[in-house]
């Protein structure tokens, strides 16, 4: 298998939102934005298969070394392998991969968040440093498509965060801000202990309504300009949105279920937003 099967595998199946937001790109950015995908997820895999918080630590620390090692042209790990086309050809900045093993890091230590701002600083460390490398390889004409990217990155990390709080919660993890919790009277012992209440599904239902104002505020800062080429950004956020008013349409119950989107449904989110991309486009070149 080579590193970009690998990395295929790992994050481009047929029924992830990565595989239908990139569906549209030519083959080499493709194969670049999989690359960085695959390795926020292997790096992230390690919080889920270490119990032992030292034996994560290590596992980080190999990686940090292993991304020194990918840059001075030495790589050994199939993701690191297919890292190495996309830095080349991208300038992808090292600093930008190590922040989001430093990000995992501070996440092992760190299983509770007081603020939303504390709750920010996390997503822009993981969330945000996969969109700038990726806004780098889809390429841009102004600036301020970065500060969409990083906008873009909290608002998706935000949504993952809620989706998987009953997956979170089984971890002893709880990411939602201990300010949020108290202002509905949700008792860190009812997310840990799966204990739906009304408190906690008026919570998720306000979680909902500010993750969709976040998305508004990364679409706010994206140059018309640059919204073809940063299409897979746009695909990714519509599917995630949708998703977030699926949840709510089910009833708010994420601690006790996943709620994923059909195959077709994504396809359609997919074909739909570049097909209104596309028109939009044409009408600003004329």
């Amino acid at each position: 298998m080579s590193p970009i099967q690998y990395c295929r595998e790992k994050v481009r199946s047929p029924g992830s939102s990565l595989y239908y937001s990139t569906l549209f790109l030519e083959r080499e950015k493709q194969d670049a934005i999989t690359a960085v995908h695959a390795y926020a997820r292997e790096i992230t895999e390690v919080l889920d298969e270490c119990q032992e918080v030292a034996l994560a630590r290590i596992k980080l620390e190999w990686w940090r070394g292993e991304i020194a090692s990918t840059f001075a042209g030495r790589p050994s790990h199939p993701v690191a392998r297919a890292l190495v086309p996309a830095i080349a050809s991208y300038h992808l900045p090292e600093d930008r991969l190590l922040e989001l093993i430093d990000g995992l890091d501070h996440d092992l230590s760190q299983t509770r968040y007081s603020t939303s701002v504390d709750l920010r600083t996390y997503c822009e460390r993981i969330g945000s440093n996969v969109w700038l490398l990726a806004a780098l390889i889809l390429q841009y004409t102004d600036a301020t498509t970065l500060a969409y990217a990083r906008e873009l990155g909290v608002a998706l990390q935000l949504t993952a965060i809620l989706r998987d709080m009953g997956k979170h919660a089984r971890r002893h993890r709880i990411y939602i801000p201990s300010e949020e919790l108290d202002r509905f009277e949700v008792p860190m012992a009812d997310i840990l202990n799966g204990n739906e209440s009304g408190n906690i599904q008026r919570l998720v239902a306000t979680q909902i309504e500010g993750i969709h104002a976040q998305y508004e505020r990364a679409l706010a800062c994206l140059p018309e300009r640059d919204r073809l080429s940063q299409l897979p950004g746009l695909i990714m956020a519509a599917i995630a949105r949708t998703t977030l008013e699926q949840i709510r349409k089910d009833g708010c119950h994420v601690l006790r279920e996943r709620v994923t989107l059909a195959p077709m449904r994504m396809l359609w989110i997919a074909w739909r937003t570049q097909h209104s991309e596309k028109r939009r486009h044409s009408k600003l070149k004329i």
